[in-house]
């Protein structure tokens, strides 16, 4: 897997690609991108786009538009009308349980708690996560807080990719922190898990506060070690390629 910042994850398993949530420029309104520019190939590169939801940081139009126009795209009940206005050639729209096979994997839908609408009078969709299935397990939340529904993935992905953070100076409902993120760690009990969503995006200067990029992820790694302690931490700089 290649973290590329934020919720975009490209995923190769099995010899298929997928990416997550594609949001590939260095601005998204008024944040602009704080970790490395992402250089990115052609849409032949890729077999499918997973859609977590349809806010900005997640489902960017400049992206979409640049390597989704004719790959199978994965996204929420709702969102194909809006997708398909940008030019999005093959849309298919799923509800938590749902399934749909890309390639050589199966992609199940599963829940998310997350705002639905792209504000401010944009396109609602009720937020999905995905686990894509293949020799490996893979899920991906998304964006979302913790929810009882959580504890069904139990012992069942081999790698789980949970946000841990944002882009500002605190976190509104909807979203996971470090310690929230380790909670749902302990639930899923995952063998490795990846945190996402943090240390990309900021507000520009002087509108950003001074702080350690770093710091949500190291806390995120020393709550796990406190509430999950069987599940190992894998900790990625955006744009780094790991094997799991």
């Amino acid at each position: 897997m290649t973290w590329l910042g934020h919720a975009t994850v490209l995923l190769d398993i099995d010899g298929t690609r997928l990416l997550t949530d594609p949001v590939l420029g260095d601005r998204i309104g008024p944040l602009v991108r704080v970790a490395s520019s992402v250089r990115f190939g052609s849409s032949d590169a890729l077999d499918g786009v997973l859609l977590s939801h349809l806010h900005a940081d997640h489902a960017d139009v400049s992206s979409l538009r640049r390597v989704a126009r004719s790959l199978p795209v994965l996204a929420p009940r709702g969102a194909g009308r809006w997708l398909t206005s940008l030019g999005l050639r093959e849309v298919h729209e799923l509800s938590p349980g749902d399934e749909m096979t890309v390639g050589s994997l199966r992609t199940r839908a599963t829940p998310a708690e997350h705002g639905h609408n792209r504000r401010p009078m944009g396109p609602k969709a009720d937020p999905i996560g995905f686990v894509v299935l293949g020799s490996r397990r893979v899920y991906f939340a998304g964006d979302t807080d913790l929810f009882p529904a959580m504890v069904e993935l139990k012992g069942s992905v081999d790698v789980a990719l949970l946000p841990i953070w944002g882009w500002g100076r605190s976190l509104g409902p909807g979203h996971l922190d470090p310690i929230r993120a380790a909670e749902a760690a302990a639930l899923i009990a995952p063998t490795s898990v990846v945190p996402i969503h943090w240390g990309t995006f900021a507000l520009p200067k002087p509108l950003r506060p001074a702080n350690d990029v770093w710091l949500p992820a190291r806390q995120f790694a020393a709550s796990i070690r406190q509430l999950a302690p069987g599940v190992e931490v894998r900790i990625v700089a955006p744009t780094e390629t790991v094997e799991l």
